[in-house]
Order: structure tokens, then C-alpha cells, then sequence
């Protein structure tokens, strides 16, 4: 069984988490995500401006903007003209919706990336597409922890590059792994949000066990 190339943590949203995620990314290969939305900057998981900046400042890690909202729907309608991401990212996932992303939606988010030098994410429902302009997050969960009834196959090598969401928590992640079945040579990630929170809370210690069960 083929290991996820890196694990993506979603939901940081606190300045004093960064020394933990520093000590866990230096033994494991970890994405941290941070979500972004300016209507919800005044709920748990969606940091303010400075927080965020502050954040992204530390450019030892690995980081992915998970833009939603109005933010994500200007950027697959307009992506010339959407606002850029946040400075520091690797990536930015464009959470413009919950019913999948037509041509038009995939070409723009692309476009989107380009523009920012960027790798961009969206998320299926389904099958992996074949499209590898983007890459794709196999979510029917959307930050809830619902497991799915079934996971598709990786992509092909000569596909795009695919992830998987959904119910992945310390106790959970090594069956989805077995379910998932990655051959030798696989490359995929691995996402998750509520897994790894305590009663709301970004929780390290739930990070630090879900590697141990991955990488050991």
C-alpha cells in the first residue's frame, strides 16, 4: 500500500499553534491549510487578515489557501480580476461551491493559477476527472467528517494530481488507506479538518497521531 505524499491539515487558525507544526514538519512531509473568508473572520477555523499574514509569514512550511465564499466564486467566474491569494502559499483550493466544477469553472481556476505561479485545487464528487491543469480533492464531506460510501483509484501517473477527504481522523486514517489501495507508486494526499479538532479546537496532538499512522 502506497503512503499519501504529504498529509494536509486544514483549519489553522491560531498564531500559537506555529511551533508544533514547525517540530511536526520538520519528521513528516505536512500541507497546512488555512481557510479564507472575509464574511467568516468572526467564527473558529477562518483567521482574521493580520492572523492569517502572520501565519503565512512563516515560510519554513508548506501552506495551502482554502478560499471560500464570495472570495472562490470571483475566481472561477472573473480569475483576471479576482483578488490575489495570500502571499506564502503553495496552493489554493477554490471552494466556489458544493455541486462540482463545470469546463468553464476548471479552465478559470486554472487561468487563476497561472496568474499566481501557483498549484490550484477543486474538488470531485466522484471518479477523479482527467483534467491535470488542476489539481483535484475527492470531498463529499466539505469539512463535516462524513466518510464516503467508496473511494476512487488513484490517478493514473499520467494524470492530474489527486487527493482524498472525508471522515480521515487518528483512528480512522489507516482503514481509509487500506479502502483507498494506492499501488506502488501512487502519488496522492490526504486531507482533513475535523479529524483533527477537539471540541472545535486545532488540535497537534490529533495531527501528530494521524502521521504516526501513516508514516510511523
Amino acid at each position: 500500500m502506497q503512503p499519501p505524499c504529504f498529509i494536509a491539515f486544514t483549519g489553522v487558525d491560531r498564531l500559537d499553534l506555529l511551533p508544533g507544526m514547525q517540530r511536526l514538519s520538520d519528521r513528516y512531509p505536512i500541507e497546512w491549510g488555512v481557510l479564507v473568508d472575509p464574511a467568516q473572520e468572526d467564527k473558529a477555523l477562518f483567521p482574521d487578515a493580520p492572523t492569517r499574514a502572520a501565519l503565512l509569514a512563516s515560510r519554513e512550511l508548506r501552506w495551502a489557501a482554502h478560499v471560500c465564499g464570495a472570495a472562490a466564486r470571483t475566481i472561477v467566474a472573473d480569475p483576471m480580476t479576482a483578488p490575489l491569494a495570500p502571499a506564502g502559499v503553495q496552493r489554493v483550493q477554490v471552494n466556489h461551491g458544493f455541486q462540482g466544477s463545470d469546463a468553464a469553472q476548471v479552465a478559470a481556476t486554472r487561468a487563476y493559477g497561472r496568474r499566481l505561479g501557483v498549484r490550484t485545487v477543486l474538488q470531485s464528487q466522484g471518479d477523479f476527472p482527467a483534467e491535470a491543469g488542476v489539481d483535484w480533492l475527492f470531498d463529499v464531506s466539505f469539512g463535516t467528517g462524513v466518510r464516503p460510501d467508496r473511494w476512487p483509484a488513484p490517478p493514473a501517473a499520467d494524470g492530474p494530481f489527486g487527493g482524498y477527504s472525508g471522515g480521515i481522523a487518528p483512528d480512522t486514517v489507516g482503514d481509509i488507506l487500506a479502502r483507498i489501495a494506492a499501488p506502488a507508486g501512487a502519488l496522492y494526499w490526504i486531507d482533513m479538518e475535523s479529524g483533527v479538532r477537539t471540541d472545535g479546537v486545532f488540535d497537534l496532538a490529533k495531527c501528530e497521531a494521524v502521521c504516526r499512522a501513516v508514516y510511523g
